[in-house]
């Protein structure tokens, strides 16, 4: 039977004289002799000690499974990076994964068990009431007092960057994951965004568009122009694959007037930008470039198979998607069926003060993936679960979770790294994706700090280059940091927006798509307010409030 956490536990970490945040004190604590009758200060690792501990054993982990992984194995811990950490640490996970698509779910049932498993990842912004309530119903236990002990490696992350220090935290200071991080955030955060073929603009002598008059030039001339060469006016200037009704990606032009589809900064105030009046003239545009056949007809009808049609048959001038999925693939599809095929990434359009604004924060480096230990994990065993936890951020645990095994997946070149052909022309057939998944974590998500480098490895083609390096310039002042709204909270602004947003949704894709004027606009900002938006941003501002203090 495991031990829950206890007096032992708790005693001895209370007398130390590290601070709860993980933001002060030495490195290594003096050794002074304790006072009668207390324990001894725990002296903190300033390194993980290999083999952590001289008597192996097996964590019970569960997460949720990956289709990119799957296509070779069955299970997280026939990864490579796994294995390989089994054998430097003598600590072994067992995992265990819901069936794909069913995470949340099952995570529902697993967490209202009596018996958890040692550790579980999860995307915690999906758990009801949060992290917080997970920790107030005794399911995962505060790491502040242990990750200060025993993880030297994410503790000098923690310490050394401001933004993780308020990002990693819960209002009242609580560390209760090891997540993953993005410290070069901008480089990997600006990884998706609008495409466009560039062989197109070649072809009709014109430059990518910076704004939303260039953007209307540009979708025109790839309508009338005949850029695919066939003699037909059968181009699609700008097409999707978003799912049934859903034009909620055309908001990647709605910062073009200076406003997003949700919640949004203007300075350090919360508002709502599709109640602002730069949101009417973002729906009127793109009702005119709907009318206008600018848009695919069938862009709310699309699936993977039509939207693959359109763009390897020519058809697709633009869309929104990232560097892998909306354009590795499709470089890779077209390569010996016409090695023209050419696309790159447009800027984020510039709004009316001559700022191009993204539509997510890319400054985040915290993200709300991670792993924590629940209240079930064997007391006496928490110091080395914390310990295997933290060797994913040492430099040599970060290595083996984002490239894999030096020498078979990856070798080092100068201070970059390159992929071998196990990863990049896999032998059994694997796209380079499912081959990087079968040894690390890079390509997919997971406890880590993930490393550019792996990025810079992968990104094979210069248009996906020029992409990142495009979509980077983008300004993230219109969004909000990654706030955090207590369990109340949540429950009030859930019950509002999901009336919002159904409605929002709904209003928009008839006002586009011509079946109601821009004159609705009016009324439904007015519907909106009545829904209660306005008690929604409230918390939202307070919630802002409640990090900026922190």
């Amino acid at each position: 039977m495991k031990k829950r956490m206890g007096s032992i536990l708790l005693s001895s970490l209370l007398t130390m004289s590290l601070l709860a945040g993980c933001t002060g004190g030495a490195s290594e604590p003096s050794a002074t002799e304790p006072e009668e009758g207390t324990e001894p200060a725990v002296q903190a690792l300033t390194e993980i000690p290999l083999p952590i501990t001289s008597e192996p054993f097996t964590i019970d982990y569960w997460r949720a499974n990956d289709a990119k992984l799957t296509a070779s194995l069955n299970n997280f811990a026939d990864m490579a990076s796994y294995k390989e950490k089994a054998k430097r640490t003598g600590i072994e996970a067992k995992f265990t994964h819901p069936p794909l698509g069913q995470q949340r779910d099952q995570f529902n049932l697993l967490i209202s068990t009596k018996e958890l498993p040692d550790v579980i990842y999860y995307n915690w912004a999906d758990a009801v009431g949060g992290p917080e309530k997970m920790i107030k119903d005794g399911r995962i236990i505060r790491l502040n007092e242990l990750i200060d002990s025993y993880a030297p490696n994410l503790k000098r992350i923690i310490e050394s960057d401001p933004d993780v220090k308020k990002q990693i935290a819960l209002d009242d200071g609580t560390i209760y994951m090891f997540p993953l991080l993005k410290l070069d955030a901008l480089k990997l955060n600006a990884t998706s965004g609008l495409i466009i073929r560039q062989d197109w603009l070649d072809k009709l002598n014109l430059q990518a568009p910076t704004n939303i008059d260039e953007w209307y030039t540009v979708l025109k001339a790839f309508k009338e122009q005949d850029p695919n060469g066939n003699g037909k006016q059968d181009e699609l200037p700008f097409t999707g694959n978003w799912g049934p009704g859903n034009l909620t990606k055309l908001h990647d032009f709605a910062t073009a007037f200076g406003v997003i589809g949700g919640f949004q900064m203007n300075g350090d105030k919360v508002e709502f930008g599709p109640i602002q009046p730069g949101y009417r003239d973002f729906l009127e545009t793109m009702a005119k470039w709907y009318k206008e056949g600018l848009i695919d007809p069938e862009i709310m009808t699309n699936d993977g198979k039509a939207f693959d049609y359109k763009v390897t048959n020519n058809l697709a001038g633009a869309y929104q998607g990232g560097v892998f999925s909306g354009m590795g693939k499709y470089f890779n599809l077209m390569r010996d069926t016409d090695p023209n095929f050419d696309v790159t990434g447009a800027p984020w359009p510039q709004s009316p003060d001559g700022t191009a604004y993204a539509t997510f924060n890319m400054e985040a480096k915290v993200l709300s993936y991670g792993e924590a230990i629940t209240s079930s994990a064997d007391e006496d065993k928490l110091k080395y679960i914390v310990q295997w936890m933290d060797y994913n951020y040492s430099e040599e645990g970060s290595d083996l979770f984002n490239f894999g095994i030096e020498n078979d997946s990856y070798v080092k070149e100068g201070d970059g790294v390159k992929f071998t052909d196990v990863i990049v022309d896999n032998p059994k057939g694997l796209t380079y994706d499912q081959a990087l998944a079968s040894y690390a974590l890079s390509i997919m998500d997971g406890p880590i700090n993930q490393d550019s480098r792996y990025l810079d490895a992968l990104l094979f083609d210069e248009g996906q280059r020029a992409a990142n390096e495009e979509w980077m310039k983008a300004s993230s002042a219109l969004t909000l940091p990654p706030i955090r709204l207590s369990s109340d909270e949540v429950s009030t602004s859930t019950s509002i927006m999901s009336q919002v947003n159904t409605y929002l949704n709904e209003t928009m894709t008839a006002i586009i798509s011509g079946q109601k004027p821009i004159t609705e606009f009016d009324t439904m900002a007015e519907t909106i307010k009545s829904m209660g938006i306005d008690r929604a941003i409230e918390i939202h501002q307070a919630a802002y409030d409640r990090y900026n203090a922190k």
